[in-house]
C-alpha cells in the first residue's frame, strides 16, 4: 500500500517547533528513511531497490557525492539517501491526464513539496504557445521543434546547455560534445552555485579544481578533521559514520559554523549496537560558533598565529615543505602580520582565547584534513576564504600526505564529474584540443555563460533555446522573480526530468518535458543492457546500474535523448557515431578514455569492485599545476561585513527533510520543525535587541542596490544561531537574493551572506 500525494499545501498554523536535537541519525533516522520508501513504492519494491544502493553491483545514489568504503556495509544508505530512492521509486505516476487536468496556472499556485510529490513522469509533452495546458507529443516531434529551433537562431550562442549533477559521465560528455558540435560553450551547470568558487581557488593555488584526500584519509590516518561551513548530518549523512571511524581511532574533531548542527555534536550509527541503544558517539571535541562570513578572517588569524609561534620555536612550520614546493610564502606572511585584530573579532564575534584553542589543536595534529562545502562557497569573499584554507594547509604540510588535504565535500551524486567530462563554460584548451582532435572538428574557443551569466543573457533577449539536463533550474537560481521573467521570454525551453518542478511551471512561449530513466531503473538499448558511471567528491570513478522496471515504457535514458536530439540537428552530414553511442555506451567510454587523461582503460578499470580512482598530483606526488609549478601561497585582503544597525545578515540552508530543491517533507527534526518551511532561526539577543518576540510573523525584506527583495510570512524561530546572523531554508528564500550579489572571481550566487531586515507583519 502506498501513501497518496497531497492534496493541496500545507497548512502552516500547523507547523511546530520544539527545542534542537543534540544527536543525529539513530534508530528514528532508520524509520523515517523506510517510511518514505515503503510508503511511496511498496514493499516488495523498496527492499529491492535499498539492497543494491551504493553497492558494487548496484546503482549510485542520487542524494550525494559522499564515496562508498571499499568493503560496503549491506545497508550503506542514510535517511536522505532512502528517501532519494522513494523520491524516484515512487508509484505515483503524472502523465498526460494530470496535465489535461492541472493547467500550468494552477500548478504555478502550488508548494514545491506539492510538485514533486506528484509523481514520475511517464511521457513527453508540450505546451504551445499561449496555451495554459502540457499536451502529449511523441519523441520524433519533439526532437524536431528543438532542431527547428536551434536551426533557426542566429548564432550558437543563443543556445544554453544547463546541466544538473545527476547526469551520468556518458550523457555528460555526449552532452557538451552536442552542444560543442552546434558552436557554443554555453554550458552553465549546478557548479556554477555550489563549488565553483571551490575550483576557482584550488586551481589557482594547487593546480586541480578537486579536493586532495580520500575516504581513508579521514577514517584511517587524519588527526585533525576540521570541518567548516558544512552540516553533515543533514547534508552527507554518510560522511558521519566515517567521522565515527576516525573519531574512534584518536582522531580530534574540530566544527565551525554559525549554528550547532545535531551531526557534528553526537552521532547515533544505526549500523551499530552502540548507535541504537547508546547515546552514540560525540563528534566534535570543539564547536567554533563563528559569524556568517567570519571564516576568511579566522583563517587568516589562525595563519598569523602559526607564523608567530614558528618565529618563536622554529618548529610549528614544515620549512621544507615550503622551500621545496612552495612560493609566495613571505608576501602571504607580511600581510597576515597587518591583520587588525578589532577587524578579527567583528569578522568571526570569536574570542582571542577561542582562536588560540584551535591553534593549538593544529599545532598539537601531525595531519590535518579540512572539510566544508556551501557555507564557504557562497560568499562575495568565497575564492579569498578557500585560498586562505589551502595557506593554511601549506603552513605545516598538509598537502601530498596520508590523513591530509583539502576536502570541499560535493553535494550532489556526479557533479564533479559533470566537471571531469567537460561540462563548463570556460574549459580549457587542452581539453578542446583533444575533443576536437577525436572528432574531427573545431570546438568553439570563446568562453561561454556560466548560470548567473545565462540568466542575464535571458533578461537581455541573448538567448532563444534553454535545455536542462536534469536539475530545477528555476528553484535552485538566485533573484527568483527575476530567474521567472527571464526563462518565460524563451523561445523554447527543455527539460529533461523524471519528475514535476518549478521550473516546468515557469514555461517560456513554447515548452518541452522530456521525461528520463532514473538512477534506478533498467537501462536496455540496441546493444543490451547498459551501465554509467559516476566521479564521487573524492575522484573515485563507479559504475551505476538500475534494476528496476522503468516507470514508463515512452521514458528513455539521458544518453538516448542526447544522441537522438543531436541526430536531429546535426544530420546526416555530422560523422559523430550517435546510433552506436546510443546502442552501447562502452563506445561512449573509449572515447573519454581517448580524450580525458586518467581514463585510460576506462570500461576495464571500472569493471573493477569500486571502480578506480583518477591521479591528483598534488595529492599523488606534490606536482603542481598552478603558473609557477608550485603550490601558491596567496594574499587576500580582508574585507569585513558591516551589517547596518536593525539588520541580520541571512543565510540560506536546506531542511533535513530536503535534498538541494527536492523537497522531501516539512519537518526539520535536528532543528525542532514540524509542519513548516517558512521559518527563520534568529538568536533570543538579537530577537530582544529587534523588539521581536519568538513566534511572530515577519517578511523578510533584503537590501540591495536596485531596491529591495521581499519572502512574505516567514515565523521567527529563536534558535542558538550567531549573533547578528540569520538562517531560512532555500528556495524559499532565492527571492532575497540578487542575481548580482555574486562571488569574486567563481560568479556564484553568494547566497549565503544577504543583508535582511525582519519587517513584522501586522493585520
Amino acid at each position: 500500500m502506498t501513501k497518496d500525494a497531497p492534496r493541496d499545501d500545507f497548512d502552516d498554523t500547523e507547523l511546530r517547533v520544539r527545542p534542537p536535537q543534540s544527536s543525529a541519525a539513530g534508530v528514528p533516522g532508520v524509520v523515517h528513511g523506510l517510511r518514505d520508501v515503503l510508503d511511496q513504492a511498496g514493499v516488495r519494491r523498496g527492499v529491492k531497490t535499498l539492497r543494491l544502493l551504493n553497492q558494487h553491483r548496484g546503482f549510485d545514489c542520487p542524494g550525494c557525492a559522499w564515496p562508498e568504503p571499499g568493503k560496503p556495509h549491506v545497508a550503506e544508505f542514510c535517511e536522505n539517501g532512502a528517501k532519494a530512492v522513494a523520491e524516484e521509486t515512487t508509484v505515483r505516476r503524472v502523465g498526460p491526464d494530470f496535465f489535461a487536468a492541472h493547467p500550468i496556472s494552477l500548478l504555478a499556485t502550488k508548494t514545491d513539496h506539492w510538485l514533486g510529490q506528484q509523481g514520475r513522469l511517464t511521457a513527453p509533452v508540450v505546451r504551445d504557445i499561449d496555451s495554459d495546458h502540457y499536451r502529449p507529443i511523441g519523441w520524433d516531434d519533439a526532437f524536431t521543434m528543438i532542431a527547428d529551433e536551434l536551426r533557426g537562431m542566429d548564432s550558437p550562442d543563443q543556445a544554453a546547455f544547463y546541466t544538473s549533477g545527476r547526469t551520468s559521465n556518458e550523457a555528460a560528455f555526449l552532452y557538451q560534445l552536442f552542444a560543442r558540435k552546434l558552436g557554443t560553450n554555453n554550458l552553465p551547470d549546478c557548479s556554477n552555485m555550489c563549488h565553483e568558487s571551490s575550483g576557482a581557488a584550488l586551481n589557482e593555488t594547487i593546480g586541480i579544481g578537486k579536493g586532495s584526500v580520500s575516504l581513508a584519509d579521514i577514517t584511517d590516518h587524519a588527526e585533525l578533521i576540521v570541518i567548516v561551513g558544512q552540516n553533515p548530518g543533514t547534508n552527507h549523512p554518510r560522511m558521519l559514520t566515517a567521522l565515527e571511524q576516525a573519531k574512534r581511532r584518536g582522531a580530534r574533531i574540530v566544527a565551525i559554523n554559525p549554528l550547532p548542527e545535531a551531526g557534528l555534536r553526537a552521532f547515533k550509527n544505526p549500523q551499530a549496537v552502540r548507535g541504537v541503544v547508546g547515546k552514540g558517539t560525540p563528534l566534535a571535541d570543539l564547536f567554533l560558533q563563528i559569524k556568517v562570513g567570519g571564516d576568511h578572517a579566522f583563517f587568516q588569524a589562525v595563519n598569523a598565529a602559526l607564523v608567530e609561534a614558528d618565529r618563536a620555536t622554529g618548529d610549528v612550520l614544515d620549512h621544507d615543505f615550503i622551500d621545496r614546493y612552495t612560493s609566495g610564502f613571505d608576501d602571504a606572511a607580511a600581510s597576515w602580520m597587518e591583520l587588525n585584530d578589532d577587524d578579527v573579532r567583528a569578522a568571526t564575534g570569536l574570542t582571542a582565547r577561542q582562536i588560540d584553542e584551535f591553534v593549538g589543536e593544529v599545532v598539537a595534529a601531525r595531519s590535518v584534513v579540512v572539510c566544508w562545502a556551501m557555507g564557504l562557497t557562497q560568499h562575495k569573499k568565497s575564492v579569498p576564504t578557500i585560498r586562505e584554507i589551502v595557506n593554511f594547509l601549506l603552513l605545516r604540510g598538509n598537502i601530498g600526505r596520508p590523513g591530509a588535504g583539502a576536502c570541499p565535500v560535493r553535494g550532489h551524486s556526479n557533479v564533479q564529474g559533470d566537471r571531469t567530462m567537460g561540462i563548463w563554460e570556460k574549459v580549457p584548451d587542452a581539453f578542446l584540443d583533444r575533443l576536437g582532435a577525436e572528432f574531427r572538428f573545431e570546438p568553439p574557443r570563446a568562453h561561454g555563460h556560466d548560470t548567473v551569466d545565462t540568466i542575464r543573457a535571458m533578461l537581455a533577449g541573448r538567448i532563444r533555446v534553454f535545455m536542462a539536463m536534469g536539475g530545477n533550474f528555476a528553484a535552485a537560481t538566485p533573484d527568483s522573480d527575476r530567474t521567472a521573467a527571464a526563462l518565460r521570454t524563451i523561445p523554447l525551453t527543455v527539460h529533461v526530468s523524471t519528475k514535476l518542478n518549478r521550473s516546468h511551471v515557469l514555461p517560456g512561449h513554447r515548452s518541452l518535458i522530456l521525461p528520463c530513466l532514473g538512477r534506478t531503473e533498467v537501462d536496455v538499448q540496441a546493444g543490451g543492457e547498459q551501465f554509467v558511471t559516476v566521479e564521487d567528491s573524492m575522484s573515485v570513478v563507479h559504475a551505476s546500474r538500475g534494476t528496476l522496471r522503468p516507470a514508463s515504457g515512452e521514458l528513455r535514458s539521458e544518453v538516448a535523448i542526447i544522441c537522438g536530439l543531436a541526430r536531429a540537428v546535426l544530420g546526416d552530414d555530422d560523422a559523430t557515431p550517435w546510433e552506436r553511442f546510443n546502442a552501447d555506451y562502452a563506445t561512449v567510454r573509449e572515447r573519454i578514455s581517448r580524450v580525458i587523461p586518467g581514463f585510460e582503460r576506462f570500461e576495464e578499470r571500472v569493471g573493477e569492485p569500486g571502480g578506480f580512482v583518477l591521479p591528483h598530483p598534488p595529492r599523488d606526488e606534490r606536482r603542481f599545476a598552478t603558473a609557477d609549478g608550485s603550490a601558491r601561497f596567496t594574499v587576500n585582503d580582508l574585507e569585513v561585513i558591516r551589517v547596518p544597525a536593525g539588520r541580520l545578515l541571512l543565510q540560506t540552508i536546506r531542511s533535513h527533510d530536503q535534498f538541494n530543491t527536492t523537497i522531501y517533507g516539512l519537518d526539520d527534526r535536528y532543528r525542532g520543525i514540524t509542519n513548516g518551511r517558512r521559518v527563520v532561526f534568529v538568536c533570543r539577543e538579537d530577537l530582544d535587541a529587534l523588539g521581536l518576540a519568538d513566534g511572530t510573523t515577519v517578511d523578510l525584506v533584503s537590501e540591495w542596490t536596485d531596491g529591495e527583495r521581499r519572502a512574505p510570512s516567514f515565523r521567527v524561530v529563536a534558535y542558538p544561531t550567531a549573533r547578528g546572523c540569520a538562517a531560512a531554508y532555500y528556495p524559499e528564500t532565492n527571492p532575497l537574493v540578487p542575481l548580482d550579489h555574486t562571488a569574486e572571481v567563481s560568479n556564484t550566487p553568494a547566497s549565503k551572506s544577504v543583508v535582511v531586515r525582519l519587517e513584522p507583519v501586522t493585520g
